[in-house]
């Protein structure tokens, strides 16, 4: 028995010395708990491109923790927070149970209704779990929270746009150069009953009536999985709008798009946010009707540019893992997402939150969609329409099958056109 154990204590001491520590034992993962509507396009995508980066961070080495070397792990439960009628509490279940089942380190992702994600802020307090949000979640009141009660919700970051900056950046000035170029001034808005889209297109008929222009009544607000949109259409012809501005995160906009196209509405139909004129594949399934749509995707890389040197190199890996091109909102800034905790972590040399908060506040990186840093106030990531300066965002038209980026002008592929019905 004494000879026996002897042998085997030889063995393990063997183990021990000859081979790394790492290689002896198993290496505890991070993990990263992402609460998503994977059911929606925001949240299939965000899963995709969060797996895609971490696939790639994994196969380079993993995240070196203070000179171990970590592997990534998600972990991904349905929130169902973008389905009609599903209660809030439903994606506060998924949150915690990614918390106290799951064990993850990180939450990364989600919720992405904004009424969600604001729910969750107490549990991400209560748990202190470091949160990025990619998707979703456009309400600006998100970051004001986070900067208000500082203490308090320190461990929310969010990587992608919102809505006030979407608005005064990015839509009003696509706006603008729309009138310049082809004079046209008369806006009909079209909202889904969310927070952040009530309140963009709120915004957008105030801001536009400063600018001399001429709005078509109050914004016409459409309950989350509303299937015709056609007495709207038929309101937005009568009044003589040249521009339908669509904010609608739901999936049922390709109809309204269809509509839009078979009733020949000489109005140019401006997606602030239309989820399904942002995907590939909605050419096809509209048979081309939806040509000429502009569909703002908030961050670039959700549509094929050149904004950085990282933009195309993130297309064709996303393409090349999962057989098609970025699919929208969300998909560049979960992708990066990975790649700056990352970051983040190896500047803390820790996993600590406090310390990883810190390194996030101080994160400085150029990717995908331009240079990120985030408000060291609000965590919010700041944004620009020139990549070396902030989080870019594109405005893109369908043109001949194509997602032609039009704005921002530094990284515009291409110019708006108009329907040939309206020339």
């Amino acid at each position: 028995m004494k000879t026996r154990t002897l042998a085997n204590l030889v063995i393990l001491l063997a183990v021990f010395f000859v081979l790394p520590i790492h290689s002896a034992l198993a290496v505890k993962p991070i993990v990263i708990g992402c609460p998503l509507a994977t059911s929606f396009v925001y949240g299939w995508t965000s899963e995709r491109a969060i797996t895609l980066a971490i696939e790639e961070i994994n196969k380079a080495g993993g995240v070196d923790v203070a000179g171990m070397k970590r592997p990534f792990k998600v972990e991904v439960i349905d929130t169902r927070d973008l389905e009609p009628g599903v209660p809030v509490s439903e994606a506060l279940l998924a949150v915690e149970k990614l918390i106290l089942e799951k064990k993850a380190d990180f939450i990364m992702g989600g919720p992405l209704r904004s009424e969600a994600a604001l729910a969750a802020m107490d549990l991400l307090s209560k748990y202190k779990k470091v949160s990025i949000l990619t998707a979703g979640v456009l309400t600006p009141k998100y970051h004001a929270r986070v900067a208000k009660g500082y203490e308090r919700f320190k461990y929310c970051f969010r990587i992608t746009g919102e809505a006030k900056w979407m608005v005064v950046g990015e839509i009003v000035p696509c706006l603008v150069e729309i009138e310049k170029k082809y004079g046209l001034n008369r806006l009909f808005i079209m909202v889904q009953d969310v927070a952040h889209a009530r309140a963009g297109g709120g915004i957008i008929a105030k801001v536009m009536a400063k600018k001399g222009w001429h709005v078509v009544g109050k914004p016409e607000i459409y309950p989350t999985g509303t299937t015709d949109f056609s007495m709207g259409l038929i309101k937005a012809k009568k009044e003589k709008a040249q521009v339908i501005l669509i904010w609608m995160d739901m999936p049922e906009t390709s109809i309204l798009l269809k509509q839009w196209y078979d009733m020949r509405i000489p109005a140019l139909p401006f997606g602030s946010i239309i989820a399904a004129a942002e995907q590939p594949g909605f050419w096809n399934a509209t048979e081309g009707k939806g040509e000429y749509c502009l569909a703002n995707v908030v961050n670039a890389g959700n549509a094929p540019s050149n904004a950085t040197p990282w933009t195309m190199r993130f297309v064709e890996a996303y393409k090349k893992r999962w057989n098609i091109e970025p699919e929208g909102y969300g998909t560049s800034t979960s992708y990066m997402a990975p790649y700056v905790l990352k970051d983040a972590i190896e500047r803390a040399g820790s996993l600590r939150p406090d310390a990883v908060i810190e390194a996030l506040e101080k994160t400085d990186m150029m990717g995908v969609y331009g240079r990120i840093r985030f408000d060291p106030r609000s965590h919010q990531v700041i944004p620009s329409v020139d990549p070396e300066q902030g989080a870019v965002g594109t405005i893109f038209q369908w043109q001949a099958g194509k997602r032609v980026v039009v704005f921002p002008k530094k990284i515009a592929m291409g110019e708006i056109r108009l329907p040939p019905w309206m020339q």
